[in-house]
């Protein structure tokens, strides 16, 4: 997979992409990440990036040309064939959730653009944007954060990026409910132990635990996913 990033702060995203689970991604070959300065786009002599709003209104927008020209130019260096989705983190998109991150990890080639202020240009937005994704409900001062989040969330996915993918595909979000208690080593700390039916080596006997776990977890903590559960059971009943 090939990732650009339009960024007017490249040096955010720099240091994450050199560490941990990308990293690794990165030196086997698994992904390209490539970070492009937004302001090396713009035509203004003071690489502006902003302007006022029409309008009126407090706070700045980022401007249509530098975003026109670098997404086009990141398309045209596409890989061959490939089909590009140009994603653009904003508090007023989609809500991302595991089955986007498992969809977005089976693409070729993604394109992360940046905002800041108010957000981009609508023109921008209309022309060239693919998905438009919100990490939740609150707001961020700039797009890096998100897109490294959606980013780290959906390289981990990609074949062979982890030792033991079947360890992603049982995460919370990766099935209706939330993931059970997990434990390691040693057996007690601080006085206190693991459940007895985790060393009973009975595994039938330890799967029904972990599934009473998640459901418990689910209706304490997400009562909405418990609910859609529920009647996606229904719908199968029914």
């Amino acid at each position: 997979m090939k990732i650009d990033v339009l960024t007017c702060f490249p040096e955010m995203i720099d240091p994450v992409i050199h560490e941990s689970m990308v990293k690794r991604a990165r030196e086997k070959g698994l992904v390209d990440i490539q970070v492009h300065d937004l302001r090396d786009f713009s035509k203004d002599k003071h690489r502006k990036t902003d302007d006022y709003p029409f309008g009126g209104g407090d706070g700045m927008v980022m401007t249509p040309q530098p975003l026109y020209d670098g997404i086009r130019t990141l398309l045209r260096n596409a890989p061959k064939d490939a089909h590009s989705r140009v994603l653009f983190p904003t508090p007023d998109g989609v809500m991302f959730t595991q089955p986007l991150s498992e969809a977005l990890a089976k693409e070729e080639h993604l394109i992360f653009v940046c905002g800041h202020y108010k957000g981009i240009d609508q023109r921008i937005r209309d022309m060239l944007i693919t998905d438009e994704i919100s990490i939740g409900d609150y707001v961020l001062t700039s797009g890096e954060l998100s897109s490294l989040v959606i980013m780290d969330a959906v390289i981990r996915l990609i074949p062979g990026v982890l030792n033991e993918i079947n360890s992603a595909l049982s995460d919370s979000f990766s099935k209706p409910l939330l993931d059970c208690p997990w434990y390691s080593r040693p057996e007690i700390f601080e006085g206190i132990a693991i459940p007895e039916v985790l060393m009973s080596g009975h595994h039938a006997n330890i799967d029904t635990w972990r599934e009473e776990e998640r459901i418990r977890k689910t209706k304490e903590r997400r009562p909405d996913m418990w609910k859609a559960y529920q009647d996606k059971g229904d719908d199968k009943n029914g």
